[in-house]
């Protein structure tokens, strides 16, 4: 039976994409409803070590602006789970590339220049399930239903809406986005082409209990035959390169069998007392062409998967989530400009590309063959540069995210710096309500005027800030985003077109 009025968004999937998601579009003032196909949230993959996650800057802030950072509670207590040694200083381990570590003391931060000293941090330690318990108490605090038990089953769209089934209940909604992982039953079922490569290796996460733990290395091990990573006693993670092959066979994962593979891959004879958990996954990596078909959208894992290296999907995911919520409840508010939703894909559908790329290059380097052990010896090399640490410290903590917003000004497309005003507010916690804001360092009359014309959709903002880069004004899109900045007296012309963009004017 159909359950009462329409929702305006249907998400499925419950993990911290979907929830986040909910969340953007909630505070826009959106009915949403999650379908969610397990009972419980619990899983044992989602526990520490398993479900820790590294949070990169654009993660970092825009849990920040949203006024959810305050609740992480994890990193304030957990030290890096990968590094191989407990160093502190200038040779402790903040990160690596493919297994290969680059060190604090060589990554030069004085090179982002565009980072203050008010700047949130630029990478820390959270967990899935750490995640999901404050994104879900912020979910349901805005008034979002979630459903759990609810697989989507099947789902049928109009040009009004779309009717999504689940076993034998029906639910109305006018849009649906799928957050339902790397078998998206939404891409899947939704017309999308999902393209990219075969994968290279299956990897196990395993728990267990091992007789003589002394034959294992500690930490990060590369052998001739694949990869073991030891993060804590009992808590192993095995590559083993068979080109996904165990993985796609879906064969029962048994004590006998992660033996004989960590055997093989470490060149032991460790014994295995007991197989607590384990499960498999892969490097396959394939991105959907689109992420719309009419009223179905993809976030996360069903956009994109890839290799787990490096902890990328989270913060891919969210950033999915981040650039989606307002621009979806624009639409839905009809307050988008024409095309404003179509910037989704555009935006995001590179960055994604890029983060695939990044994955198969590490794959690649660990390989167990002598091409590949040249490479890797040659990148350890790399990584004790200055340089070059600074650089892979940059990709992967996402400092150098940006979209192409064509060429109005060097900051447009990048994340808002996050000015401190000369009385102590920061710009980042003035976008907890999700608004684009008209930043005015100099305090003209003209611009608020302008902001004003926008109603509740550009916040004006005004004030002298500690540092201000040399600029003299910035319009920040909802999610965090610079679309127009000025070094000079603001140009009246421009500011306007940049602002039709991206926010629907108020007609008078």
């Amino acid at each position: 039976m159909k359950q009462g009025q329409p929702h305006d968004v249907i998400i499925s999937g419950a993990g911290p994409v979907g929830l986040f998601l909910a969340c953007e579009l909630a505070l826009a003032k959106c009915k949403v409803l999650i379908l969610e196909k397990a009972e419980s949230p619990w899983s044992p993959f989602k526990q520490l070590p398993f479900g820790v996650r590294g949070l990169s800057a654009p993660s970092i802030e825009a849990l920040y602006r949203r006024g959810l950072l305050e609740e992480l509670e994890i990193h304030k207590r957990l030290k890096n789970p990968h590094a191989n040694t407990v160093q502190q200083g200038p040779r402790r381990q903040v990160g690596h590339f493919a297994g290969i570590p680059f060190l604090e003391g060589n990554v030069d931060t004085s090179q982002w220049k565009h980072r203050l000293d008010s700047s949130t941090e630029t990478n820390l330690i959270s967990a899935m399930e750490e995640m999901e318990t404050i994104l879900t108490r912020r979910a349901e605090a805005l008034g979002v239903e979630i459903k759990r038990g609810f697989p989507l089953t099947s789902f049928n769209q109009t040009d009004d809406g779309v009717t999504v089934q689940s076993g034998d209940r029906s639910f109305q909604g006018r849009w649906l986005v799928g957050c339902d992982g790397a078998r998206s039953v939404v891409r899947k079922f939704g017309g999308f082409e999902f393209a990219g490569t075969e994968p290279e290796f299956t990897g196990y996460s395993t728990k267990v209990d091992i007789a003589d733990p002394e034959k294992l290395g500690p930490g990060r091990n590369l052998t001739e035959r694949g990869m073991y990573l030891q993060s804590q006693p009992g808590f192993i993670v095995i590559q083993d390169f068979d080109s996904g092959e165990f993985h796609s066979s879906e064969k029962p994962i048994t004590l006998e069998h992660v033996q004989k593979v960590l055997r093989r891959i470490s060149n032991t004879d460790v014994t295995i007392s007991a197989l607590h958990f384990a499960t498999t996954w892969t490097d396959r990596a394939r991105q959907a062409t689109n992420y719309r078909n009419g009223r179905i959208l993809l976030a996360g894992d069903a956009a994109h998967i890839h290799s787990p290296l490096g902890g990328q999907g989270l913060n891919l995911g969210l950033g999915d989530a981040m650039n989606l919520g307002w621009k979806l409840a624009a639409t839905i508010h009809k307050k988008a400009p024409e095309g404003l939703l179509d910037t989704y894909y555009t935006e995001r559908h590179p960055i994604g590309a890029q983060v695939l790329d990044w994955s198969r290059a590490q794959v690649m380097i660990m390989k167990p063959d002598p091409q590949a052990r040249a490479l890797n010896s040659i990148m350890r090399d790399l990584m004790e540069t200055r340089d070059t640490s600074t650089y892979m410290a940059a990709r992967v903590w996402g400092i150098f995210t940006h979209y192409d917003l064509g060429d109005v000004h060097p900051l447009a497309g990048y994340s808002v710096p996050n000015f401190e005003f000369e009385d102590g507010r920061r710009i980042g916690e003035l976008m907890k309500d999700g608004q684009g804001i008209l930043l005015d360092f100099d305090t003209k009359t003209s611009l608020k005027t302008l902001a004003d014309e926008y109603g509740d959709r550009i916040k004006y903002v005004s004030g002298r800030a500690k540092e201000q880069l040399g600029l003299s004004a910035v319009l920040i899109r909802p999610d965090g985003i610079i679309a127009w900045a000025s070094d000079s007296e603001p140009n009246e012309q421009s500011i306007r077109q940049s602002a039709s963009l991206w926010f629907a004017q108020l007609i008078s």
